[in-house]
């Protein structure tokens, strides 16, 4: 290449983004984009009573991923994608494939979808046109099984460099048996999801953990708690790495929600998003200071996402 290609390239501006947050209302079946702040607030899909939870944006494709919990007493969950507009809405992952899937994570970079699956008691993944669907963790099986709350798995995030997935199980309603697991993104060889040896547990008696998502580069892991205060309808924050006996009480950074659900960490500009079952969208700085309602009474919301989106100007 000439030096002056390679000075060309050099100072060649950089593609200009905007940020934008991608949030769902679980009730009416319904979902919001909008700007940072509030404001542009717009309807792109209006699915009905599917009751979608977890989202996530693929910015490089140009699509939106989401989970639909369906009726949680039946195998009918589903996974769909949109573009970015919220046309050309596809299903990916049909109904009897999950039973209940709820938070939502892209592994950009192996180009696979990570989810929880509360009453099917998994944890699960699959390529991103919804084919190779995998079972990472089970934590029950069968209809005995199901109605415990403990081993519902609820929220999910992933350490793609480091090799490892984290994800919370909620527990009873306000019963203290909330924990966060870890564990390796692949199955150690001759385990099965039921039996792998691998599994952490890096907190424990915790309200109802739900959403996850992870500070890699500060190993920090954040997570919302829709249980009762003073521990409940929070946010809280912890080192991912502390060694067992040497783990802190976590650190609550946001609280007052109702019924705090849906978490998305804007790193960069070190903030993050969130949602509650009362209607409102929420950021803050990340230790939880500046905290703004950005948008509220929009019924019972549930996953948000925030992206860069490339700009055409």
């Amino acid at each position: 290449m000439s030096s002056a290609n390679t000075r060309a390239r050099a100072t060649r501006p950089a593609a200009k983004t905007v940020g934008r947050l991608f949030f769902m209302d679980l009730a009416a079946g319904r979902i919001f984009t909008s700007n940072p702040d509030g404001s542009d607030l717009k309807i792109i899909v209006n699915e009905g009573r599917k009751l979608p939870d977890g989202i996530v944006v693929d910015v490089a494709a140009g699509h939106i991923y989401w989970t639909n919990m369906g009726n949680p007493k039946a195998n009918d969950g589903t996974i769909d994608r949109a573009d970015l507009d919220g046309t050309n809405v596809t299903n990916i992952v049909p109904s009897g494939k999950t039973w209940t899937p709820k938070q939502l994570q892209l592994d950009a970079k192996n180009r696979k979808l990570y989810w929880s699956d509360r009453e099917g008691m998994r944890v699960m993944r699959s390529n991103l046109d919804g084919s190779n669907i995998e079972t990472l963790v089970e934590t029950g099986h069968g209809d005995a099984d199901r109605p415990d709350a403990r081993n519902w798995c609820v929220g999910i995030a992933i350490d793609v460099n480091g090799g490892k997935f984290y994800w919370t199980q909620k527990g009873n309603d306000n019963a203290g048996e909330g924990r966060i697991f870890r564990a390796g993104l692949e199955i150690p060889k001759g385990q099965t999801p039921a039996n792998r040896r691998d599994i952490e547990v890096l907190f424990d008696n915790l309200p109802e953990p739900i959403d996850l998502d992870l500070d890699l580069g500060n190993r920090i892991m954040y997570w919302t708690d829709r249980g009762d205060p003073p521990r409940g309808n929070t946010v809280n924050r912890a080192p991912m790495d502390a060694a067992p006996g040497k783990r802190k009480e976590p650190e609550i950074v946001f609280n007052h929600l109702m019924e705090g659900i849906g978490l998305s960490l804007d790193l960069e500009n070190k903030r993050m998003f969130l949602t509650d079952l009362g209607g409102s969208v929420y950021s803050a700085n990340l230790d939880g200071s500046n905290k703004k309602n950005i948008v509220f009474a929009q019924g019972n919301l549930s996953g948000i996402a925030y992206a860069e989106i490339p700009t055409s100007s």
